[in-house]
């Protein structure tokens, strides 16, 4: 049974990923439906939540049925993040996570995000601010290095161990790789095979299918696996990557009308949760996700994201179903 501290988290856990605009508790909660071991939040800004800015203490939500769920902060200045770490705190998640990835240009150019992966004196002294100023579980999701001349990882991690840290998260890329170049899992395998490192190593990057995921736990021995952008439009991949791990069998993909159901549901949820306005307009990125690969379906996409009445939407999506069917 893989541990964080004292949360056990499954004997292979599988971990959605962090992602701006994505990843926000009506997502979270198909993920989690879907068999999705650890959650977290959007990642946050420290500076925003110290200041109290509706956006950033918004992602604070979450529900029960999501745990265990870490909240992601994020920044560039020492105090700002011991604040927010608790102001975190206070929404009584279960982990604290830091994010070292964000490969943003604005977010780098502040020396936040994978920006501090230039100042590994500074990332290891902010972890250990971090980590003294909360009770819960300090984590971390990281890259390689920053660029290919300062892959710095396997040094990095037990650093970040060694001020406390209970788990970490390595993106099998630098900051300046390209998303098209291949993820790089050997030092990611380093990392977990080096004698000090006692904590838990989950690998990101090209997990895609069953296939691949089975591929990196079986030749890279890491303690699990997160899930980024393989999700999107895609909760089941949770479900399909555990059972060909357990089974070697693959899983049937879902139907049209199973698409259509999940995808109402999100839809439901996004209603609730940020109400009809902002609901109807930030899930529309979703549904090209959802219906990929289906042909013919641009002038229902079109239809989809002009649409400003639910019980419209609900109806389109009923007729999908039915095009596609017959």
């Amino acid at each position: 049974m893989v541990k964080i501290a004292h949360l056990e988290v499954g004997e292979f856990p599988i971990l959605l990923a962090p992602m701006e605009d994505v990843t926000d508790p009506p997502f979270r909660y198909l993920c989690k439906m879907f068999g999705a071991d650890i959650m977290y939040t959007e990642f946050i800004s420290s500076e925003g939540l110290i200041r109290d800015a509706a956006r950033s203490v918004k992602k604070l939500d979450f529900s029960e049925f999501e745990r265990p769920i870490g909240i992601q902060i994020f920044g560039h200045n020492i105090e700002s993040m011991i604040k927010a770490t608790q102001y975190a705190e206070a929404s009584q998640p279960d982990i604290i996570d830091i994010n070292y990835g964000c490969p943003v240009r604005k977010v780098v150019a502040r020396g936040a995000g994978s920006g501090i992966l230039n100042d590994i004196p500074k990332m290891v002294k902010m972890t250990e601010a971090v980590v003294k100023a909360t009770k819960l579980p300090v984590t971390v999701k990281t890259r390689l290095g920053y660029d290919n001349d300062h892959r710095e990882i396997v040094d990095i991690a037990e650093r970040l161990q060694d001020v406390g840290i209970k788990a970490i998260t390595i993106h099998g890329r630098t900051r300046t790789m390209k998303t098209s170049e291949a993820a790089e899992w050997e030092l990611i395998r380093e990392v977990k095979n080096n004698k000090h490192m006692l904590i838990p190593v989950f690998g990101n990057g090209d997990v895609t299918s069953p296939q691949k995921a089975k591929h990196f736990k079986d030749n890279y021995g890491v303690d699990g696996l997160m899930i980024g952008r393989a999700s999107y439009g895609n909760p089941w991949i949770f479900r399909e990557i555990k059972h060909f791990i357990e089974t070697g069998e693959l899983l049937n993909k879902p139907d049209i009308s199973e698409k259509v159901r999940i995808c109402k549901l999100h839809l439901e949820k996004s209603l609730d949760w940020k109400g009809e306005n902002r609901g109807i307009h930030e899930i529309r990125k979703h549904y090209g996700d959802y219906f990929k690969g289906f042909e013919n379906f641009k002038p229902f996409k079109i239809k989809l994201v002009s649409l400003e009445n639910p019980d419209e939407i609900f109806e389109t999506l009923n007729e999908i179903e039915t095009f596609y069917k017959s």
